[in-house]
């Protein structure tokens, strides 16, 4: 049984690992770049070790820094996660070369399935349904296009070596077909130093169904069922759940049965997906379910099967990869109830799903569901990685019971002054399609307007805010009216400042059940309410022409502070720079509000910030 296990990986993904690893007893050994040397993963493991440079290309993908850091702390094992290195073979190969235990399939498995167009030609030897299209080896654009005007338009153009929606096309008419293979290939060959491309038959009601298979050194191969993985924006996904709505017991079989053929096809050791593309244009039908791809990995949505199967998947990889069998039989794998997973992403939705990075100075997920997060309060959202914060994941009695249940974690989300997309998924979760499972994987393109919510507070969201700032000058000074007139509601007053706009809003409603949360400091108030933060600048009490606020030097988005021209407690005039923000590829110059000294400043040239991040304090000069 393995002893010591590295995690070539981080955030939620090595704290998951490493939660498993735990409790089998098995010592865990974490990898950390610069950008990640307080990370909750590094705290989390026994030992951890850093491995350079915070981009990923020099510290999560160099192999040689890995297996060193292995041989450092006498790890006898390495399990890659999922991304970064887990389904490179030549990574596997070094790992074994290395006399380390690899917790992942065979390199021969790896790249059996690694590039499309072969993957496929083996399924098809294997008796696996694929979607009708071309992959064979005359590349010219010539053939291409002669293939597809034979399959018939609309078709789709991927790279044979792609994944994560790289290198894909859809392609409406013929007249168009040239230019798109044209940037698919420039798209290919700068992503993965392989232009070739494969065709497929475009399928107009697609569901994105895979299912979790899983295969040890003693010849077993069981599924752990399906998963619809269909709620994608721009390829990536958001929602996925299991079991897939709609499916029928026949379906299920068929499609099950056929990844298990799959996965034999390629001798496969280890947790794998094999995921399909299904024509849902009359419903899931059997015939109508092609293979798409293998991924030789654990898949990021992962916990859905474990909700329904009671099954802890990383356990298994630990054992098999240790040389033992898989632990249960097809016969004796079983689902229970249904489970949806939301991926819950640092970005500012109503800007485009622009990442937003910074520190978490607020965040609270609460306590429902299961939370699989690589961060707490106070850490950084790193501008390096992909911006998940965690998952958010739920089991239910049925499908309706589990909509509930991951909406109102959504809804309850409390992250400041990131930005998330809870909102967004709760609003995914709560359209009337979703809830009927009339959904395909154009769901959230067709439906976007509708669900981004917009970013402007309304009524009640200010009168939140009112009433919060009127509650916390009564508890801090007791002896402030609450009102007037005994038979009258109060009449404290509070200007605060959202967006730009200003307003005197009467409030003093102490006693009430607000029904959002937030909290209050001198400068500002945040309201919680529906998986967003609304901020509110406070009108300081007492003060005169120039509030203390007016001072504050504040990010106008995430960046990178390139200059900084002044030290505290030098003076400075109205207008003058103060620094320089790098932002969305454009140099932004913050100039002092008024005539004053500089008596804050948190950052240094170098610094990456995020939205609203208070960068310098300038107090006004006396009069």
């Amino acid at each position: 049984m393995i002893q010591k296990l590295l995690i070539a990986n981080r955030g939620e993904i090595a704290c998951r690992i490493i939660r498993t690893a735990r409790e089998m007893g098995i010592a865990t050994v974490a990898v950390y770049s610069d950008a990640d040397a307080r990370a909750l993963h590094v705290r989390s493991a026994d030992e951890a070790v850093h491995i350079g440079p915070s981009p990923a290309a020099q510290s999560y993908l160099v192999g040689e820094k890995i297996i060193a850091a292995a041989r450092e702390t006498g790890a006898d094992a390495i399990h890659p996660g999922y991304g970064f290195l887990s389904e490179n073979a030549g990574f596997a190969r070094a790992v074994m070369a290395a006399g380390l235990i690899w917790v992942g399939p065979k390199p021969e498995s790896i790249e059996a399935m690694g590039l499309k167009d072969a993957a496929k030609e083996r399924m098809i030897a294997a008796g696996v349904p694929v979607t009708p299209g071309y992959l064979g080896p005359d590349q010219s654009a010539e053939r291409l296009k002669k293939e597809a005007d034979a399959i018939g338009y609309p078709v789709l153009i991927k790279a044979v070596a792609g994944g994560g929606g790289k290198g894909m096309r859809k392609v409406d008419a013929a007249a168009d077909f040239e230019a798109a293979l044209e940037s698919c290939r420039r798209e290919a060959k700068a992503s993965f130093s392989n232009d070739e491309v494969l065709l497929e038959k475009w399928i107009t009601s697609p569901r994105h169904i895979e299912v979790q298979v899983f295969g040890d050194s003693h010849g077993n191969v069981v599924h752990l069922f399906e998963r619809d993985c269909s709620l994608q924006r721009r390829h990536q996904k958001v929602i996925e759940e299991a079991p897939a709505p709609g499916m029928d017991e026949a379906t299920r079989e068929e499609i099950c049965t056929a990844a298990v053929r799959a996965a034999k096809a390629v001798d496969y050791e280890g947790a794998g997906t094999i995921e399909f593309i299904a024509d849902a244009s009359d419903g899931l039908r059997a015939d109508r379910i092609f293979f798409m791809e293998m991924n030789t990995r654990l898949q990021v949505e992962h916990p859905v099967t474990e909700e329904i199967t009671g099954v802890d998947l990383v356990e298994w990889q630990l054992l098999v990869a240790s040389g033992e069998p898989i632990p249960l039989r097809q016969e004796e794998l079983f689902i229970d109830g249904h489970s949806i997973e939301a991926r819950l992403y640092a970005e500012d939705t109503v800007a485009g799903f622009l990442p937003s990075t910074g520190r978490l100075d607020h965040f609270d997920l609460g306590d429902d569901g299961r939370i699989e997060t690589g961060v707490e309060e106070g850490d950084m959202i790193s501008p390096f990685y992909d911006p998940m914060v965690a998952k958010l994941v739920v089991w239910g009695e049925d499908r309706s019971d589990a909509i509930d249940q991951l909406a109102e974690i959504a809804e309850s989300v409390e992250i400041w002054p990131v930005k998330t997309n809870a909102a967004f998924i709760a609003n995914c979760l709560r359209d009337e399609d979703f809830e009927d499972a009339n959904l395909d994987t154009g769901f959230i393109a067709a439906k976007l307007d509708d669900l981004v919510t917009s970013d402007e507070a309304d009524e009640a969201v200010w009168q939140t805010a009112a009433d919060f700032v009127v509650l916390a000058e009564t508890e801090e000074h007791e002896d402030l009216p609450i009102g007037l007139r005994l038979n009258a509601p109060g009449v404290l007053a509070t200007t605060l400042t959202h967006k730009g706009e200003s307003r005197t809003v009467a409030a003093a409603r102490s006693g009430t059940d607000f029904g959002s949360t937030g909290f209050v400091d001198p400068a500002r108030v945040v309201v919680f309410a529906d998986g967003q933060s609304f901020v509110f600048e406070r009108e300081a009490r007492g003060a005169g022409a120039h509030h203390a606020h007016d001072g504050d030097i504040i990010a106008p988005m995430p960046g990178k502070v390139i200059a900084v021209d002044v030290a505290e407690g030098d003076a400075v005039t109205a207008g003058q720079r103060l620094m320089v923000l790098e932002a969305m590829k454009m140099e932004h110059a913050l100039t002092a509000p008024f005539d004053g000294t500089v008596t804050g400043l948190s950052v240094s040239a170098g610094s990456q910030v995020q939205v609203e991040t208070v960068l310098a304090v300038v107090e006004p000069k006396e009069e």
